[in-house]
Parts: C-alpha cells; sequence; structure tokens
C-alpha cells in the first residue's frame, strides 16, 4: 500500500469540501439553518422520517403495533428528505436537536405533544406505551434491551463506517475499506452465533431487538444494502440468513418498509403515510 502523503494540520478546519454523497448538507455545526414548521397530521402520533434503516425501525414498529390491533398506535408519517436538508429546519430540529431521523413527536400526552428522538429510545418508549415487543421479566427484557444496545454502539461501523467508505466516499480507500468489512463481518458472526441458538434475536419472541437489528444487519444479508452482499460473503451467515428471511415476511415489517420510500419500485412506495390505506 503506498504511503499516505496527506499530513493534519495542528487545527482542524472546514475550509476544503468533505466530498462524497452528503458534501452538500454536511457542517460541524448543529442548530436550525432555515424557519421551517413541521406538518402535524390527525392522529396521536406525529413521524418525521425517511426509510433508511434507522427510519424504517420506527415505521415497522408502528406496523407491528397496529397488526395487534393497538388502535393508539394510529399515525401519520411524514418524509424528511435528508438530502435536500430538511432535517435542519426549525420545526425538525425542535423535535430532535440532533437533526437526525427518526423522530417522532406523541400528541397523546397531556400538555405539549412528547418529543421523542433516537431510534432505539423510540423503539423503548412505544414498546412501554403499549406494553409490547419488550419483555416484563427482567432476565428477558435485560437482554432484549443488551442486544437493542449492541444495535445502537455496532451500526456505526456498518453504515458510517463501511458503508461510507464503500458506497458514498469519493473514491475507494483500501485502508478503511478493509477496516470496516472486518468489523462487519465480525458483528456478523456475533449475530449468527446468537441466531444459532434463537430464533429470533432473542428468543422465540419478536422484539424490538429484531426490529432494530434487521433493518442493517438483515437487508444487509439479504444482499439490498450498499451492494455488498457479495464483497461480504454474506451467504456464510447461515443463521443471519434464515432470520433475515422470516423477519422479511412478517406483514408488519413488509409494511413498514414502504413508509417514506421514495426509490425503487413504486408499489413499495409510500412517500407519506395517513391511513392504513396508504400502503395498500
Amino acid at each position: 500500500m503506498p504511503e499516505s502523503t496527506y499530513v493534519p494540520p495542528k487545527v482542524w478546519t472546514h475550509d476544503a469540501p468533505s466530498g462524497g454523497k452528503f458534501a452538500n448538507i454536511n457542517a460541524p455545526t448543529a442548530g436550525a439553518r432555515e424557519e421551517k414548521a413541521l406538518p402535524v397530521g390527525k392522529h396521536p402520533l406525529q413521524l418525521y422520517s425517511l426509510a433508511t434503516p434507522n427510519g424504517v425501525k420506527v415505521s415497522i414498529m408502528l406496523e407491528e403495533l397496529l397488526a395487534l390491533r393497538h388502535s393508539g398506535a394510529e399515525y401519520d408519517a411524514w418524509l424528511i428528505k435528508i438530502g435536500d436538508g430538511d432535517q435542519f429546519g426549525s420545526g425538525f430540529v425542535g423535535l430532535n436537536p440532533n437533526s437526525k431521523i427518526p423522530a417522532l413527536a406523541d400528541h397523546s400526552v397531556d400538555g405539549e405533544p412528547l418529543r421523542v428522538f433516537e431510534s432505539g429510545s423510540i423503539l423503548v418508549y412505544l414498546a412501554e406505551k403499549f406494553g409490547a415487543f419488550l419483555p416484563t421479566e427482567t432476565r428477558a427484557r435485560t437482554e432484549t434491551l443488551n442486544w437493542l444496545c449492541w444495535q445502537m454502539g455496532s451500526a456505526p461501523f456498518l453504515g458510517g463506517g463501511f458503508g461510507h467508505f464503500y458506497a458514498y466516499a469519493p473514491e475507494k480507500y483500501e485502508y478503511p475499506i478493509n477496516r470496516y468489512a472486518m468489523e462487519v463481518k465480525r458483528q456478523l458472526d456475533v449475530l449468527d452465533r446468537q441466531l444459532a441458538e434463537n430464533r429470533y434475536i432473542t428468543g422465540d419472541e419478536f422484539t424490538i431487538a429484531d426490529m432494530a437489528i434487521w433493518p442493517w444487519y438483515g437487508v444487509l444479508a439479504l444482499g439490498e444494502l450498499y451492494d455488498a452482499g457479495e464483497f461480504l460473503s454474506v451467504q456464510d451467515y447461515k443463521h443471519v440468513q434464515r432470520w433475515a428471511a422470516e423477519v422479511a415476511e412478517r406483514p408488519g415489517v413488509i409494511r413498514g418498509r414502504k413508509v417514506n420510500r421514495t426509490w425503487g419500485d413504486e408499489s413499495e412506495q409510500a412517500p407519506e403515510r395517513h391511513s392504513a390505506a396508504d400502503l395498500d
């Protein structure tokens, strides 16, 4: 490997463009960039999102709750076009100061609508609100939260690490691709060993741990993330493959993946969702 000619300056500045797919919206500062109110629909839950792996965690959860006939889980889903910078509007920043999707506003509570941001926090909030997909027994609950937090800590290596350098960086760099590919394969092995002994991530029941992990690692195993299935030899992880295929067939997962989606087959797209009919 040739030696790099780059020497980091003593103080980093944002003078040069970073390059890559999202260079037009990247900046080292937080906060709103424009005044822009969020729309509000008729349902108690208002979701502001995009059908990325993090975004679909919540729409899958909501559709799974509705499949269990939790009528209070009816929701409006509004499209946040992150490539256009919608997440930097004042309304969205008020809902999530970190300017990342998904974000949820619960209008069913007393007083001001309750904001919930970070996908893991939203999953736990909804699970506790409706008493579903998060066990109440101490050991089972803790194990579910163990794996939820595993996903929250591990996925940045798959997304911001491997995904960035493999799919989005302006050039292909051998060192970071090798570094993050090794870590992603290690994570797949972690999952494969866990799923060798469990139908779902934590046992026989489908939980928020599956909802969090599947949109990243399940979709990767199915060859639908970054077109990297062959590169990472995902077919070798037999137990992940079995689990990924089973979860993909759940009606709530099928419906949830359509929400806030604007690419691919038109029959799989629902840029906004305001009733069940929008997904039919």
